[in-house]
């Protein structure tokens, strides 16, 4: 191939980019609202469910084995959480500034900031691998781990940890193309990994033998076969490539990262917090206590991947829509979310409420699991429908670059309120106080969201 047919090739290739950049912006700006979020939220939605099955076919595969061998999983789930925070912070706080420089049509700060932020999230994956395996044990311990159930902990976190970069690599990547309104490709990434993970977990637990070691070592093939298409997939006209040479870090960027990743950081590592103290404060009633509250936490991810994968529909359109200042369409858009969301809930509180104890038995045929598990799967239903408000606010202050609310928003649910009633309310009212915490911190979030979205609104008139 000569130089020239090169040259033209680079040209069409360039050309075709700016084709698809402009169609998302007439779409995001101006199709049927709608339209627009179902449009982003479908593919999205299925990344979600997808990975959240993983989540639940972990738990079911692993809960065949033993009670402490699922309390393991619910136990190293935190440290899942926390290593998800940073990726979904680079993923976040990149694409939040990625949809806005689109939606003003500014597509080289898009770029820079694009291979900026992957390149700093691998790095901090690599650290979290190092500095885990060094800490293993006490870490393990810290987590809430029991002597019982430290031998399973170490088993599946050490291999767990190995694919930290893979992990934080591949949600910056998915986020990323998400926020450029690309969202189907972002799933084909995600929907393969986790799909792979599904059909090896129960063939290395069981037909290799290898227990909770084998169930690790599927998560992490998955994610390594994620983060490949990703990284692939970057390259396509459609997605902003990664390329080394637009590597530009700068105070600028890791503010802008902040700005609008932060919220998720927060949201993300309470998530882990709340998590180590879900497991402390169960492990005061026992092994069953832990599995039961870590079945839960999977079965509430799944039904919550849906509202999440719902708002993060909503985000392209947010932050294209605030870039170019369609304020209006910006609200319509939020609140077609936020009764949509809501309904689901609804529904999905009705289902569960009727068949909690049989969601529980179908993980670990325990019936002091079941006992606990079903109660406090119940609380938990009664608070849904008010979730989705919440998130979507979350949401969309994180987009609009409100920062200082967003976090406030982001840190409720899980944080601001969660953290400190599950350690007063076991200690007033024993597992009951256990079972209600989720349910109480759900209203208060919802109750704190009002006045900010109000204010939030009042601005963008």
């Amino acid at each position: 191939m000569n130089t020239n047919s090169l040259c033209v090739w680079g040209n069409n290739n360039t050309f075709a980019s700016a084709m698809q950049k402009i169609d998302n912006y007439t779409f995001l700006t101006s199709a049927p609202v709608d339209k627009v979020v179902l449009t982003m939220a479908v593919p999205t939605i299925i990344s979600m469910l997808i990975t959240s099955l993983y989540n639940i076919a972990d738990t079911f595969f692993v809960g065949k084995l033993s009670t402490q061998a699922t309390a393991s999983v619910g136990i190293v789930f935190s440290v899942m959480f926390f290593i998800q925070a940073f990726g979904f912070f680079f993923g976040h706080g990149s694409g939040n500034y990625i949809s806005r420089e689109l939606g003003a049509k500014r597509h080289k700060n898009a770029q820079k900031m694009a291979s900026t932020a992957f390149f700093f999230s691998m790095v901090c994956g690599l650290l979290f691998t190092i500095v885990g395996e060094i800490m293993l044990k006490p870490l393990s311990i810290f987590l809430g781990s029991t002597p019982t159930i430290l031998p399973y902990t170490e088993d599946y976190m050490g291999i767990i940890l190995l694919g930290a970069p893979f992990l934080t690599s591949s949600l910056t990547l998915n986020n990323q193309m998400r926020f450029q309104g690309n969202a189907r490709f972002a799933m084909w990434g995600i929907v393969t990994g986790t799909l792979l993970n599904v059909v090896l977990n129960p063939l290395f637990i069981f037909g290799f033998n290898m227990g909770v070691r084998g169930s690790a070592l599927a998560t992490v093939i998955g994610q390594i076969v994620s983060f490949c298409l990703l990284l692939r997939i970057s390259y396509m006209n459609q997605n902003i490539g990664i390329h080394f040479k637009n590597f530009s870090p700068s105070w600028n960027a890791i503010r802008e990262i902040f700005y609008g990743g932060s919220p998720s950081l927060s949201r993300q590592g309470l998530e882990c917090t709340a998590t180590i103290m879900l497991n402390i404060s169960a492990g005061a009633f026992g092994d069953a206590a832990i599995a039961a509250m870590s079945i839960v936490t999977r079965i509430a991810m799944f039904i919550m991947s849906i509202v999440i994968g719902l708002g993060q529909g909503f985000q392209p359109l947010c932050g294209f829509c605030y870039g170019a200042k369609l304020y209006s369409r910006l609200k319509k858009g939020y609140w077609f979310t936020v009764k949509l969301g809501t309904l689901f809930l609804i529904m999905c509180a009705v289902v569960g409420l009727s068949f909690s104890n049989d969601i529980i038995g179908l993980f670990r045929n325990d019936p002091e699991v079941i006992k606990i598990g079903g109660a406090a799967l119940a609380w938990q239903l009664i608070g849904y429908p008010f979730n989705e408000f919440t998130m979507v606010s979350n949401m969309c202050t994180q987009t609009c670059r409100k920062p200082w609310r967003a976090n406030l928003l982001a840190s409720a649910r899980r944080g601001l309120f969660f953290i400190p009633l599950i350690i007063i309310l076991p200690k007033c009212f024993g597992l009951f106080g256990l079972e209600i915490t989720q349910l109480i911190s759900d209203s208060l979030a919802c109750m704190l969201t009002i006045p900010i979205m109000i204010y939030t609104f009042r601005e963008l008139r």
